[in-house]
This record gives structure tokens, C-alpha cells and sequence, in this order.
């Protein structure tokens, strides 16, 4: 089982809620049994509940993964490198759903995009407690970025994040987690030698 050191936090004076915060999302057992109800995100963050959420790994047809640069509001890891777009699974929803909806609104993926499940996973360390599902998809068309969400994207191999991460760089835990279960199932993807992904294009 993963795990990771926590930041340091401070304590702030009290704010009203942003409509993120507010967010009604699905919590479940230690065995991804759904909790009926759901809590507000912000509550399950502060309390550390154990949730769902949806890693998305998409990559061009050579082999390329698109990474997000997270933005600096995130309430999770802000301004870390991100390579599995996803989310935190609204109450109600499946992850499917979850998956299809976060690759749009983050990524300007459609949500008619084929879209292959991989796994299954449980994460947790010193912030979260989830259980995570895997989905990937090969993705050459534009992109366009939620600014809310998404500071930029980069274009890695698998071996790149991999190292990038073990060199200390600021990556998502929980993602370079379900990075380390695809390179189990898939091994790492080869990609042409001495040949620069191209840039991807935005609309």
C-alpha cells in the first residue's frame, strides 16, 4: 500500500465554502462499499474519509501521456504535476461517469472519446484514503484546458514521470500509485528514441 508524507498546514480563519468545497461526493468502506448519502468535499478532506475517484490515462498514439500542471487553488496537491486527469466521484455517480465528465471539463476530451477500463486500487497516506479506478484512452485531437483546474499539460513517457517523481519533483502521490500498477499491467510503453513528442494543440 502506498504511502507519502504530508505537507505542513496552517491554520486560517474561517471562509464561507466555494461551490467546490460544497460539493456532495460518495464515500464508501474500506472494501469501496458505497456509504449512502455522501458528505461535502470539504468535509471529507478535513476528516480524511475514505472516497472515490477516477485516474485517467491518456496518451497520444505514441505513447506519449498527457500530465497536467495542477493549479495553485486546488484543495489537493496545488501547482503539482498530475499525470492520470480525474476526479473525486460525486455522490450518485459511477466512475465511469466520473471519468468521462473530468477528461471534458478538464481536458476538452469528448465524453464520446473510447475509453478502456483498466483497474481497480486502494490508496491511502497521510491526506487521503481512496479507492481509485483506472481508465485509459488514445487521444490525438485538441485539448482544451479548465483554468480553474489546469495550469498547463505536458507530454511524458511513462519512464519520464516515473523518474521525474523519484528525482524528488512535485508529482501527485496518489497518481504515480496507479502509474506504478499500469507499468504491472502494461509495462512501459515505448516511445521513438531521440524523437520530441509533438506539442499538443489546443482549441
Amino acid at each position: 500500500m502506498a504511502t507519502t508524507t504530508s505537507s505542513s498546514s496552517f491554520a486560517k480563519a474561517p471562509q464561507a465554502m466555494s461551490a467546490t468545497e460544497e460539493e456532495r461526493v460518495e464515500l464508501v468502506d474500506e472494501s469501496n462499499n458505497v456509504i449512502p448519502g455522501g458528505v461535502n468535499r470539504s468535509e471529507m478532506r478535513a476528516n480524511r474519509l475514505v472516497h472515490r475517484a477516477s485516474y485517467a490515462f491518456v496518451r497520444n498514439s505514441d505513447n506519449y501521456f498527457y500530465v497536467q500542471k495542477r493549479s495553485s487553488r486546488k484543495d489537493y496537491c496545488p501547482s503539482y504535476f498530475d499525470p492520470t486527469p480525474g476526479g473525486v466521484v460525486a455522490c450518485g455517480e459511477s466512475y465511469e461517469e466520473t471519468n468521462r465528465r473530468e477528461c471534458a471539463e478538464e481536458m476538452g476530451i469528448p465524453e464520446t472519446t473510447p475509453q478502456q477500463h483498466l483497474f481497480t486500487f486502494y490508496y491511502q497516506d497521510e491526506r487521503l484514503r481512496c479507492w481509485g479506478d483506472a481508465w485509459e484512452c488514445v487521444y490525438d485531437g485538441p485539448l482544451r484546458l479548465q483554468e480553474s483546474e489546469v495550469e498547463s499539460v505536458h507530454l511524458m513517457s511513462m519512464q519520464e514521470i516515473l523518474q521525474r517523481f523519484d528525482a524528488g519533483e512535485l508529482f501527485t502521490p496518489d497518481s504515480v500509485a496507479a502509474c506504478r500498477e499500469y507499468v504491472k499491467l502494461r509495462g512501459l510503453l515505448p516511445v521513438k528514441e531521440g524523437v520530441p513528442p509533438k506539442e499538443p494543440t489546443f482549441y
